[in-house]
């Protein structure tokens, strides 16, 4: 649920507007019918439009095409339907089920009207009395595709979100045209390419150059040495896999996702134990295995301090010791000490203390708000009069008089918990993003074990 701004966010980004409500509905709801779902979204819109604008069903409707075809949205799983010959007791729970050539088969529906105003007045939007509207579409558009329902499909947002920090970090690491590259590779592999595949479809060079945006004027050769140095690169976000069609190329989603996580532990070491342990585990990370003496001589860090910031990160469990013994009895002059990193165990414990950290944000964001409980009821009241006035034309020194009813302590007070409850909101956000990345980690990771 902490995810659903970012999905609404998503789709205004991508749908405009009508996407962007239909998927802020079926959140809410967890399914409807299309139908449905296309009345809500058109009155909804109607409702925010100016006086003698209304929303036009099959607009809303060719949006939930678009959400359909690029898997955004689905088809809810049904009961099957069971032979009743079968002897047997029937099951605790019945097996939902649905075929996958189904699973965005958008019903064929004659959506014909317009998003309605609510009004408290016998009129529609159109201003014409209720008894002249058309009902004949209330009774059959229903029927037309009951039992249909249609949910959200996240794991379709989550490989979106995947993407783009693939394209984020690439942008990042090279330039803005070889991100460009690798977002077109990851567009035309969407469909083909299962979301917990660990490398996307073949892709050829030509097949790339044809799909690039149309505003993109490289010419063939420098795509072929963009796709070359990302292939080269020793990150191995790009592979090559095979020399037909002017190169065969694969984006390697594993690696880039282990990249991504190991770029996140980096980054926390970095923040929490400084620049120099920062560099002592990315040794250790490259290296494998090292002895303390191996470390303190590659770090270029006196013995002292390389000892205080090793047994700091062992005890945090960013790092591992690994004894070796020579002889079977463990004696410690006889035995091997190698320090060593485990990503997998790491992101597991640094996800844990993610949890934690969003647990204690919506803690904290609850106790501001229950601490000034009063205060917000009180605003809420006064700007109630104040909308309320204003629709009726009063005159400006009432709304003044009606404004001062909050003082200016309180206003401060105010601003002081709308700047806090925002911080924390983001601070939620980012988390927030931390954890995908570190939960597609560790699913792709034990997805390949």
């Amino acid at each position: 649920m902490l995810r659903y701004p970012r999905y609404i966010y998503t789709t205004k980004t991508l749908y405009g507007d009508t996407g962007e409500l239909v998927v802020e509905e079926l959140l809410l709801n967890g399914k409807m019918t299309m139908s449905a779902a296309v009345k809500k979204v058109a009155d909804r819109l109607t409702e925010t439009m100016e006086d003698g604008k209304t929303m036009d069903y099959t607009e809303v409707s060719n949006a939930f095409v678009r959400l359909a075809d690029t898997h955004f949205v689905q088809r809810c799983p049904l009961v099957p339907d069971t032979d009743s010959s079968d002897p047997g007791p029937p099951p605790p729970a019945p097996t939902l089920a649905i075929n996958e050539k189904d699973m965005y088969l958008v019903p064929k529906l004659s959506l014909i009207g317009k998003g309605k105003r609510r009004r408290s007045s016998d009129e529609d939007a159109t201003g014409e009395p209720k008894a002249k509207k058309p009902r004949s579409t209330d009774h059959k558009e229903p029927a037309q595709d009951d039992g249909i329902y249609w949910q959200v499909n996240l794991d379709r947002f989550h490989q979106h979100f995947r993407d783009q920090a693939i394209v984020s970090a690439v942008a990042n690491r090279m330039d803005q045209t070889s991100s460009e590259i690798v977002r077109t590779m990851l567009r035309m592999s969407e469909i083909t390419t299962p979301s917990s595949a660990p490398f996307t479809q073949p892709l050829s060079s030509n097949e790339i150059f044809r799909s690039l945006p149309a505003g993109y004027n490289i010419s063939k050769q420098v795509l072929d040495q963009y796709l070359t140095l990302l292939a080269d690169d020793p990150l191995e976000f790009i592979g090559k896999s095979g020399d037909s069609g002017g190169g065969m190329y694969v984006i390697n989603l594993h690696k880039a996702l282990a990249s991504l996580a190991t770029a996140t532990l980096e980054s926390v070491i970095q923040e929490r134990f400084g620049s120099r342990c920062a560099r002592i585990f990315r040794l250790v990370l490259q290296k494998k295995h090292l002895e303390q003496k191996q470390v303190e001589d590659f770090a270029m860090i006196p013995a002292k301090e390389a000892k205080d910031m090793l047994y700091k990160m062992l005890s945090e469990n960013f790092i591992l010791l690994q004894e070796i013994p020579k002889t079977p009895d463990h004696a410690p002059s006889r035995t091997f000490y190698l320090y060593t990193v485990n990503v997998l165990s790491a992101a597991r414990m640094l996800l844990h203390r993610c949890y934690k950290s969003i647990a204690n944000l919506i803690e904290r964001r609850q106790f501001e708000t229950k601490e000034n409980k009063r205060l917000l009821e009180k605003s809420q009241r006064v700007e109630a009069i104040m909308a309320s006035m204003q629709a009726t034309g009063a005159e400006e020194v009432q709304l003044q008089e009606i404004e001062e009813m909050i003082t200016a302590p309180e206003r401060q007070q105010l601003e002081t918990l709308k700047r806090n409850v925002n911080k924390l909101d983001a601070s939620e956000i980012q988390v927030d993003e931390t954890i995908f990345l570190l939960e597609s980690y560790i699913e792709s990771t034990m997805k390949r074990q």
